[in-house]
């Protein structure tokens, strides 16, 4: 049974905790019922995205004490599950605290008498999946809450195949880590000999694995002048991503300096997500003063990648996932066949809420389609699961994560990053900017428009009312879509019937081959909303649509 938030948080007032820890409690409860409640009235769980919340002290917070508590009960997993001599990879991105909680992973760890490999300064989440591989550890650890607000910070737990942890070994994790009631129960003190540094080194063999996946050094030699703007928008790509397209041969890499510095505070954007036009507000101006050509920002783990591009008027206009991905993919697809390496093994995988445009553009050239859960775990268990079968092409999802080969298992805005300069030098040989390029696969393949609205709904009520939204519309599904008849609901809360591992996703499908789908954010406190159209009217049938669903 679920104890009371006032016993637990009385718990930490009279427990193992620092004082700075209990005065702060002390604080919200004379100052701050609701905030105590929120803080203390369950425990963080391991999602798609596995823990996250915001910093702060509580059993519902991201702290210390729940950091050690989740690495021994990580601990303990490994040592009863895994054979052989036990490793994990650990690293950090440029939120504050994350330099902090690496360490207190990496001391936890190290006390249990598993060996660790510790960054030796801040990294992409690409990196510590490509270090999880390459150094065969057990698992990897990666302190990140990717895109969410300043507030927020994050801890990701990676198995040995580079990929996030999925069921059931997440929840078994929980389960251990449940079972830690204390910080007594927490081994804290370091054992330095079991902690070992990794760096430069790694960059450099990721880097030139990567490589080996780009297509057109001919027209990356002859482009090589295209100007491109580059924001980590004060994140972890700060260093990689410049490398990376140098490396490629391009030549005019262009900075926003304020956003080079790594600062958990995020001072220059209100959110540093590049899904939000308004993080990518200062490289465009930045472009524009410098003539630049593109616009590229990742967020603070460098897993996502937004873009912008010059319209055929010489405006800058931002590219969605779907759009990024679809290109992408029609690149890749395309130099593939032009180079003769497609065959029935080769695939790409996109998520059941990414535009169906991939799907369309993977069919022309002959290339099978996998569609997974939300959650690019899922897109790696596929990878995993044909290791020795066929071989993964490229594969994403609308939420602005792309990843191209199978060095890495996870996002990787680096390659991203590197794959769309290139498909940029690429279209600059037939005489065309990305944009007339995206212009070219809609008029070949038909318009598809996309859009995505999120209601954020927080604390211990937002949850109830979300919950309460996925039930009313499971029990009352919609008629129709933009005036079109509803032909198909799908419930992914049924794995028998979808054959997919069980999710709350709803979707519904109308006779003009529309969709709508719907889910609970696994990270935040949000329900999403996604409208897909198709043809010449999507625009206004997608207004119509959020409309429809958002009151």
């Amino acid at each position: 049974m679920q104890k009371d938030f006032n016993q637990v948080a009385q718990s930490w007032l009279d427990g193992n905790y620092d004082e700075e820890t209990k005065r702060l409690v002390m604080d919200l409860k004379n100052n701050d019922p609701a905030g105590l409640e929120d803080a203390f009235y369950r425990n963080l769980e391991f999602g798609t995205g596995g823990l996250r919340g915001v910093m702060g002290v509580g059993t519902n917070r991201m702290n210390k004490y729940t950091v050690g508590m989740a690495t021994q009960g990580l601990a303990n997993y490994m040592k009863k599950n895994c054979e052989g001599d036990l490793s994990v990879c650990v690293s950090y991105d440029s939120r504050n605290n994350s330099k902090e909680f690496a360490k207190i992973t990496a001391d936890v760890l190290s006390a249990n008498g598993i060996h660790v490999y510790l960054s030796d300064t801040l990294r992409p989440i690409p990196l510590l999946s490509y270090t999880v591989r390459s150094k065969k550890a057990t698992a990897g650890v990666m302190i990140t809450a990717s895109h969410n607000p300043k507030e927020y910070n994050g801890y990701k737990v990676f198995w040995s195949d580079g990929a996030q942890i999925m069921s059931p070994v997440d929840k078994d994790i929980v389960t251990e880590v449940a079972a830690i009631e204390d910080p007594s129960m927490v081994k804290f003190e370091s054992v330095p000999e079991n902690i070992e540094m990794f760096g430069t080194e790694m960059d450099n063999a990721y880097l030139n694995d990567v490589l080996t996946l780009t297509l057109s050094p001919e027209a990356r030699e002859r482009h090589k002048d295209i100007k491109i703007v580059y924001t980590p928008l004060h994140g972890s790509g700060v260093n990689i991503v410049p490398m990376i397209l140098g490396r490629l041969g391009f030549e005019n890499i262009i900075h926003v300096p304020e956003q080079d510095i790594n600062d958990g505070n995020f001072p220059t954007v209100m959110s540093p997500n590049p899904e939000e036009s308004s993080a990518l507000a200062m490289a465009i101006e930045k472009a524009d003063r410098e003539g630049a050509d593109i616009v590229m920002a990742t967020d603070p783990d460098a897993d996502r990648i937004g873009i912008a591009v010059r319209d055929n008027e010489g405006k800058m206009v931002l590219f969605n996932g779907n759009q990024t991905g679809s290109m992408l993919t029609y690149y890749i697809l395309k130099r593939w066949a032009e180079l003769g390496k497609l065959d029935s093994t080769k695939y790409v995988v996109k998520t059941i809420v990414t535009t169906e445009l991939i799907r369309a553009i993977a069919q022309k050239f002959g290339v099978q389609v996998y569609n997974v859960l939300t959650g690019f775990k899922f897109i790696a268990d596929i990878v995993r699961r044909n290791e020795d079968k066929g071989e993964f092409i490229c594969g994403g999802e609308e939420s602005y994560g792309f990843n191209v080969g199978q060095f890495v298992r996870d996002k990787d805005a680096p390659i991203s990053c590197a794959m769309v300069a290139e498909c940029a030098a690429w279209a600059a040989e037939q005489g065309k900017t990305l944009y007339q390029l995206m212009q070219d696969i809609y008029a070949e393949f038909g318009y598809y428009k996309e859009s995505l609205t999120s209601l954020v709904r927080k604390g211990k009520a937002g949850v109830e009312e979300i919950a309460a939204i996925m039930a009313d519309m499971r029990n009352n599904p919609p008629k129709e879509l933009a005036g079109s008849p509803v032909t198909k609901v799908v419930d992914y809360n049924k794995p028998e019937e979808t054959g997919l591992p069980k999710s709350n996703v709803l979707q519904f499908f109308n006779e003009a081959g529309d969709v709508v789908s719907v889910r609970p954010s696994g990270t935040e406190p949000k329900i999403k909303f996604y409208f897909g159209a198709k043809g010449a009217d999507a625009d206004a049938k997608i207004n119509a649509l959020r409309t429809q669903f958002i009151k």
